[in-house]
């Protein structure tokens, strides 16, 4: 992945063009040359020295391929351009996806990924390494290595039986002798290993006020969500019950100013595709059953609550692709949204931009990475920096 002069040129016009278009894009640039392996599911964490690091799966396909692994860079405090690509995870002989990059509360570094275990979603394996030695010019040191392993009891069962039943009745798509959707996922939950397993990151934790840890989950399995707590800084994990409902997945969470807790969730349900909600009152234990909002979506979310005090939300906010990325802003925790810019808007069916991750600076800017896909043998991960000051 050499850097060429024409690929820095490729870059400063991107950037240039950007910042014409609207002016609270204050920077964007392509971490690595477009290249035909996939690459997605990227996430990006601030360290202290000032230094950024992403990380990105990429390989031959997604779980189907084993040579997928979990790659990352670094952008040097004061440096204009990203480091080499470097390895930061392989699980040998087994894909590693959905890579999770942030600090505890005391500035040791986690990366949280899967490995894909039979080559199924519903089969994957929580993997997790922790660093507190970071701040060289490449990967990070390592210093430990584990599984995180959860063991949701039957009371996963019961939620999901409860919270399925008060969501108002749908038979959509079902033969008079093909069993309900709801029933199958109920079924399901009572089995041991089922819920016991397949449980998958895709956006960075809340961490807490009070010290815990709470690392948004989700499975394609069960088609809906759960969280993984911490209460020691991310040393040991339980499950909370789950967050049920009808395809509410890869949950970004926030905190509301009377302490509650609220995810906003990719729509893998019936149509018309809506981002999911659900609310928690005991600091992410138990969640409301998700009902879908206004705001349209096909493939990703991302929710920051901002330094000033307002939200941001970033997502596909489309019906049919992921040919448009969108920042919105609100300033009344999420019942409106006031302000909005386009990171990416173009033709539909031409390009994908999802899988954001968003961070807050000091400074108050925004920085975010996300999927850049053009062609086929076009695809990178975009760096983007916003001043939110600026959107208008």
């Amino acid at each position: 992945m050499k850097k060429t002069l024409s690929y820095i040129l490729f870059i400063i016009v991107c950037s240039q063009q950007l910042q014409a278009q609207n002016p609270a894009i204050i920077n964007s640039m392509l971490i690595f040359p477009p290249q035909e392996k996939h690459v997605h599911g990227s996430s990006i964490v601030g360290l202290p020295n000032g230094d950024f690091l992403a990380v990105w799966f990429q390989g031959s396909g997604e779980r189907t391929a084993d040579d997928v692994r979990i790659l990352g860079a670094r952008l040097k405090k004061g440096a204009t351009t990203w480091s080499e690509p470097f390895l930061m995870a392989d699980t040998p002989n087994i894909p590693d996806c959905n890579p999770v990059l942030f600090l505890n509360q005391e500035n040791k570094l986690f990366l949280v990924w899967i490995a894909v275990q039979a080559n199924k979603w519903e089969q994957s394996i929580l993997r997790f390494k922790t660093s507190t030695d970071y701040n060289q010019s490449d990967a990070p040191i390592w210093n430990w290595q584990d599984n995180i392993l959860l063991k949701p009891n039957d009371d996963f069962a019961n939620e999901v039986a409860a919270k399925l039943k008060s969501l108002p009745d749908t038979h959509h798509g079902w033969a008079g002798y093909a069993p309900e959707y709801d029933n199958m996922i109920i079924e399901a939950s009572k089995d041991a290993t089922k819920r016991s397993i397949g449980w998958m990151t895709r956006i960075k934790p809340l961490l807490m006020p009070n010290g815990r840890i709470v690392l948004p989950l989700y499975s394609d399995g069960f088609n809906m969500s759960m969280m993984a707590i911490s209460e020691d800084n991310g040393t040991t994990w339980r499950s909370s019950l789950p967050l049920v409902g009808r395809g509410p997945i890869q949950p970004a969470i926030v905190l509301k100013k009377n302490g509650n807790l609220v995810a906003y969730m990719r729509d893998s349900g019936d149509s018309p595709p809506r981002v999911h909600y659900s609310e928690s009152s005991d600091k992410g234990e138990t969640w409301s059953a998700s009902v879908k909002m206004d705001i349209p979506n096909t493939a990703s979310v991302e929710l920051l609550v901002l330094k000033d005090g307002r939200w941001a939300f970033l997502g596909n906010d489309i019906y049919d692709g992921r040919y448009r990325l969108s920042l919105f802003l609100s300033d009344d925790e999420g019942k409106t949204w006031k302000w909005k810019i386009r990171m990416e808007d173009h033709d539909p069916k031409k390009g994908g931009f999802s899988y954001p991750s968003l961070i807050q600076t000091k400074d108050g800017l925004l920085h975010m990475t996300y999927s850049h896909h053009v062609e086929k043998n076009q695809k990178s991960i975009k760096y983007a920096v916003v001043d939110p000051q600026k959107i208008k």
